[in-house]
């Protein structure tokens, strides 16, 4: 039998997971979502920089996938790692830092004289980005109660789209600046960095975590100066565990895992192909100028940013494999039309773009609502780390092959090929995700027979 919070005298209330919503549980949702935000910003932003850098050092198509993929990578070091650490020292300790580090090294971008240090500084900037990933959403899932947890993570995948718009946008407006606009777009992540993070301070830790470390009275005291004097951990069941990467392949979580990193992943590589090198493609695709081409980058953002949006509005009416396999199924089809016909007339194109931004936007929510659904406090933060470390490996090599493929392949072979990856993605969700809605945190992270919830 489970052991429940009350057995150790903390109260008989109705319990975190049935809690009422709080202007509390809105301002985390909204802070943690600053995460999800830059990553959006800083991946659309090296694409219109972009266009500036690579005539003015001369970079090959190799150079331009390398820099646009070095944020991703450092993301992929970076989930694996603090999520780990997160699990082990807290959510809280992190929330403030990890943007600090996001400000500094966006800073340090406006100054770079050559494609080397800005590979580096870029790498840190996705580090500290990847590192964002588990600590915020982790904390948000941990303190939002049950049914409203799918919408809360879900905005937080809105804001991803959010962010990238608003990328396209300011980097366009900062281009009449002239040659040098790019350190400014470049620089320009440090603004919502700073500010977020001061906004952060003082967040208080996670009721769940502390009660995995048997810290009982310090999660009272915490749930407390989240949500009133009055506030009691009630029946929250004590969920104790070891962290451990282990604990991701043990008693049935590996198929979890499997689930989780494949679907993620391959729901991120075109997304990502596709918003880095937004301008880059549309002008494969006979644009007529570098304008336009900006203007539809920007034109996809708000498409994908109406889609995680409608998505996110149903999420707590729609059943999970739902709001994942159909929209997958949507999305992976109007890439392979592009792939197949991207000779076709402008219009056509923007209405097969459309649709792909749109539907994609219940896979790329359900990134955020699975795993921290599907595994328990001891190793949740882990799972999200992971995820976000598999999926930036495809995001990466998605990122880094774009610019290589449309020079030689064309943007038909390139939307084909982002096809075919979404189609992975498809069928492993169709035959692996598993449902969560209505269930507790803890029941929707207990295994039952071949990796189920119980």
């Amino acid at each position: 039998m489970r052991q429940r919070a009350d057995s150790t005298g903390t109260g008989t209330g109705t319990g975190m997971d049935e809690a009422p919503l709080t202007w509390f549980h809105r301002r985390l949702t909204f802070y943690s979502a600053g995460g999800p935000f830059l990553d959006g910003y800083v991946l659309g932003i090296i694409g219109l920089a972009l266009t500036q850098v690579v005539p003015l050092w001369q970079l090959s198509a190799v150079w331009q996938g390398m820099l646009a993929a070095s944020a991703l990578v450092g993301m992929f070091v970076g989930g694996l790692v603090f999520g780990y650490l997160t699990d082990l020292i807290g959510r809280q300790a992190m929330y403030t830092i990890d943007l600090g580090l996001i400000a500094v090294g966006s800073v340090a971008q406006f100054f770079v004289e050559g494609p080397v240090w800005l590979l580096v500084l870029r790498f840190l900037v996705g580090l500290a980005i990847g590192a964002d990933y588990p600590i915020a959403t982790s904390l948000l899932a941990e303190f939002t109660p049950r049914r409203h947890r799918g919408s809360m993570l879900g905005w937080l995948t809105t804001m991803w789209a959010a962010g990238n718009t608003v990328a396209y946008l300011v980097g366009d407006a900062l281009a009449s600046l002239g040659p040098d606009a790019w350190r400014w777009m470049l620089l320009s992540p440090a603004v919502p960095a700073a500010a977020l993070m001061l906004a952060r301070i003082g967040t208080p830790e996670s009721p769940r975590w502390l009660l995995s470390k048997g810290r009982t009275e310090d999660a009272r005291a915490a749930l407390r100066k989240a949500l009133g004097p009055a506030a009691e951990l009630g029946d929250l069941p004590v969920e104790p565990g070891h962290t451990s990467l282990r604990g991701l392949v043990a008693k049935g979580y590996l198929s979890r895992t499997i689930f989780v990193a494949v679907f993620w992943a391959c729901s991120l590589w075109p997304v990502y192909a596709i918003y880095a090198f937004g301008p880059a493609l549309l002008r494969a695709l006979d644009l007529d100028d570098d304008a336009q081409a900006n203007i539809g980058s920007a034109a996809i953002g708000m498409f994908f940013l109406g889609g995680c949006v409608l998505a996110t509005l149903v999420a707590n009416r729609v059943r999970r494999r739902s709001l994942l396999v159909w929209p997958f199924a949507v999305a992976t089809a109007a890439l392979l039309v592009l792939g197949v016909a991207p000779t076709a007339p402008v219009g056509v194109l923007a209405v097969l773009f459309a649709v792909y931004a749109v539907a994609i936007g219940g896979p790329t929510i359900m990134q955020w609502i699975y795993p921290n659904e599907l595994f328990p406090t001891a190793i949740r933060a882990t799972a999200v780390g992971l995820g976000t470390t598999v999926s930036r490996i495809g995001a990466g090599l998605g990122t880094f092959v774009t610019p290589i493929l449309l020079e030689r392949a064309g943007a038909g072979a390139t939307m084909l090929i982002a096809g075919l990856v979404c189609a992975v993605g498809l069928v492993v969700s169709a035959l692996m995700a598993p449902e969560t809605r209505d269930r507790d945190l803890h029941q929707a992270s207990a295994v039952g027979p071949h990796g189920l919830p119980r």
